[in-house]
């Protein structure tokens, strides 16, 4: 009996994007089984039911029932987390994106920013602590992202690390999965010598966008390029699960990152674009 559709739900086209990436894994998970059981789960059912949970923000027992069990999706959402699946289909999908922006696949300038998020009740503390600065309980969550707004890399860290710590992670992510095409990294002020240092050692141009002295008296200041990242975080904001730090394991919280902007991709390639923000993407 077919079910009715939720509004995170993948269309066929969205589905299109990425049933090719999920069928080779699991074939090759089927390889690797002593039995050889390929499993009775809808895959595409999984996928919409991780997509719902990140959008709604709800537990995992608080799935509706007619999705696949609740058990089932966060078997499926820790294996692919394990496997690095998540991760792989939002490469891909950032690829497309930037090929159809008519761009090449990877970027020579990324921007770096972190942000604080409170945790929820029930996160173990040895994962969290307290941001001095904006003083917030929780987690750091970092970001790596190109001038179109897509990720490059995600760190979850606890909110007493210092920027420097996501700031020098992000760029090995970044370093190692834009090759050498990378050549300059955009930061804050909060991020000190050690990440520029870093920078230099992986042939990256790490450059601190300071605000002007002007600009403090007028509130926050949208800062050319660097404003992306902002905008990134927006969004993600839209994405209840990421709202505040439920999960325990901040690789989990991770995962929950590459969801979201896989379902943000999806639409982005099956939704044609108004001809303004194409002008806008060339002429970035």
């Amino acid at each position: 009996m077919m079910r009715e559709p939720y509004l995170s739900d993948l269309s066929d086209g969205q589905w299109a994007l990425i049933e090719p990436m999920i069928t080779a894994w699991k074939q090759s998970r089927v390889a690797r089984s002593a039995t050889g059981d390929p499993g009775s789960c809808d895959l595409r059912e999984v996928v919409n039911a991780i997509f719902y949970q990140n959008r709604t923000g709800c537990q995992w027992r608080m799935l509706p029932h007619d999705l696949p069990a609740w058990s089932a999706v966060f078997y499926y959402f820790t294996l692919w987390r394990q496997d690095g699946l998540d991760q792989r289909i939002q490469e891909l999908l950032r690829c497309q994106v930037r090929e159809r922006a008519k761009r090449l696949e990877d970027p020579s300038l990324v921007v770096i920013d972190t942000q604080s998020v409170r945790a929820a009740a029930g996160v173990p503390k040895t994962t969290t602590g307290l941001d001095a600065n904006k003083k917030t309980p929780g987690r750091k969550r970092g970001l790596a992202v190109d001038v179109l707004g897509l990720i490059i890399g995600v760190v979850v860290v606890a909110a007493s690390a210092h920027d420097n710590a996501a700031g020098t992670a992000l760029l090995d992510q970044a370093a190692e999965r834009c090759g050498m095409r990378l050549e300059k990294a955009l930061v804050d002020q909060g991020f000190k010598e050690a990440v520029i240092v870093h920078g230099a050692l992986l042939d990256i141009d790490v450059e601190v966008v300071r605000r002007n002295p002007e600009d403090k008296a007028k509130g926050f200041v949208p800062q050319p390029k660097r404003w992306v990242v902002e905008q990134v975080n927006g969004t993600l904001m839209l994405h209840r699960r990421l709202a505040r730090e439920y999960d325990h394991r901040p690789d989990t919280a991770a995962s929950r990152v590459y969801w979201a902007a896989t379902a943000n991709m999806t639409r982005r390639l099956t939704t044609p674009s108004p001809a303004w923000r194409d002008e806008i993407a060339a002429a970035a």
